[in-house]
């Protein structure tokens, strides 16, 4: 079942079997998207301490920015949670659809083990009016090529559509200081998988340039999620944000 309502929307399954359950939580967090899933499960926490709760049927809350929350049909606080900056990730083990929430600095890992679903919703809570370029991102790529100091000053662009053993490199050109820059372009708020992306390039091109190139690779969207910002960080990519022309 899907609702519209403007700019976001709304996917509920009921009673989904694990496996459909999986896959749908499964790309909810790899979208962003707002995730809530009801049901009887079992709690662990690690960390800083150690708690479990056993079988009850409670709402377990995954938003965007990484936060993780637990809730039962009693209070306003959860009885457990994760705060923002959480990686989510989900998966079966004996037939029980798993929630596994961690964070570093300190270590912590709360895991939700759902024995039956009652029910799956996501949302995604974008709002393109502010987040979205008018156009295509042909019309960005033609911007970037027009304004090429939108990348950065002294950027010079040498090819578009340039292809890898990964895929075609929206923008391909080279910095100020004579190295590789691999541009990629999104059109709206984009999430870990556009970075993922943008590293598959870089890492084909240093397979097929000489081992000494230096290649860096540039996200250009108008904004980025929290999880796609550490990403960036983590493997050494950069981003810049090109909003809507005025």
């Amino acid at each position: 079942m899907t609702l519209a309502d403007g700019d976001s929307a709304a996917d509920a399954l009921v009673r989904p079997d694990p496996e459909t359950a999986r896959d749908r939580i499964a790309a909810a967090i790899e979208r962003d998207e707002m995730l809530t899933v009801f049901g009887r499960c079992t709690v662990e926490y690690e960390g800083r301490a150690a708690s479990h709760l056993g079988p009850g049927d409670r709402l377990v809350v995954l938003k965007p920015d990484g936060t993780a929350l637990v809730h039962t049909d009693e209070g306003q606080k959860p009885v457990n949670w994760q705060p923002p900056g959480c990686s989510h990730e989900v998966r079966l083990a004996d037939g029980a659809v798993r929630i596994e929430s961690r964070r570093t600095g300190p270590d912590e890992e709360l895991t939700v083990a759902f024995e039956r679903i009652e029910q799956v919703s996501t949302f995604d809570v974008t709002d393109r009016r502010d987040l979205s370029l008018q156009g295509t991102e042909e019309d960005l790529r033609q911007r970037i090529l027009e304004t090429p100091d939108l990348v950065e000053e002294g950027f010079t662009p040498l090819a578009t559509e340039r292809e890898t053993p990964a895929g075609a490199v929206d923008v391909y050109g080279r910095d100020r200081d004579g190295r590789t820059v691999v541009v990629e372009l999104k059109r709206k708020r984009v999430g870990p998988d556009a970075v993922g992306q943008l590293d598959r390039y870089v890492e084909a091109l240093e397979r097929d340039l000489h081992a000494n190139a230096e290649i860096r690779g540039i996200l250009i969207s108008p904004s980025v999620t929290e999880r796609a910002r550490n990403l960036l960080a983590e493997k050494g990519l950069e981003f810049v944000s090109v909003g809507p022309p005025e």
